[in-house]
C-alpha cells in the first residue's frame, strides 16, 4: 500500500503531495524534510530505492522534479516506479511536456490527474 507520494524541485521546495495514511500536519512536515533531504543528498548514480523506517521508499527524477513514493516493505519497488512514469506519462500528455511551472500553476489539475490514476477518480479529500 502506497502511504504518501511527494513531488519535490531539486532546490528542496515541495510541489505536490498526497497522503493515503492519515498523519497529523507537524509528522507530515517532519518526514517531508526528512525524505527531501535524504533524496538530494543522494548520487545521480544510486539506486532509486531506499528503505526509510519501515517503509520502502521510491523516487525518480524527472527534469527538475522528484517523484518520491512510499510504500510498505512487502510491495514492489518496480511497479511503483512504473506509477510514477506513468504518472509523469499522463502529466505530459495533459500539459504537453509537463514542467514545474505547470505543477504550481495548476496543481488542482495534477491533483486530479492523480486521483484519477491511483484512486479511480474516488478523492479521499486530504491533500
Amino acid at each position: 500500500m502506497m502511504h504518501f507520494m511527494l513531488l519535490f524541485s531539486r532546490q528542496g521546495k515541495l510541489r505536490l503531495q498526497k497522503w493515503y495514511v492519515a498523519h497529523p500536519d507537524k509528522v507530515k512536515k517532519k518526514i517531508t524534510r526528512e525524505l527531501i533531504t535524504t533524496i538530494l543528498a543522494r548520487k545521480p548514480k544510486m539506486c532509486s530505492f531506499l528503505e526509510w523506517k519501515e517503509l520502502k521508499v521510491v523516487y525518480k527524477r524527472y527534469a527538475s522534479l522528484y517523484f518520491c513514493c512510499a510504500i510498505e516493505q512487502n510491495d514492489n519497488e518496480l511497479l511503483t516506479l512504473e506509477i510514477i512514469h506513468r504518472y509523469v506519462e499522463l502529466l505530459d500528455k495533459y500539459f504537453g511536456s509537463v514542467c514545474e511551472l505547470d505543477i504550481i500553476f495548476n496543481f488542482e489539475k495534477a491533483y486530479f490527474i492523480l486521483d484519477e490514476l491511483l484512486l479511480g477518480g474516488g478523492n479521499t479529500g486530504d491533500y
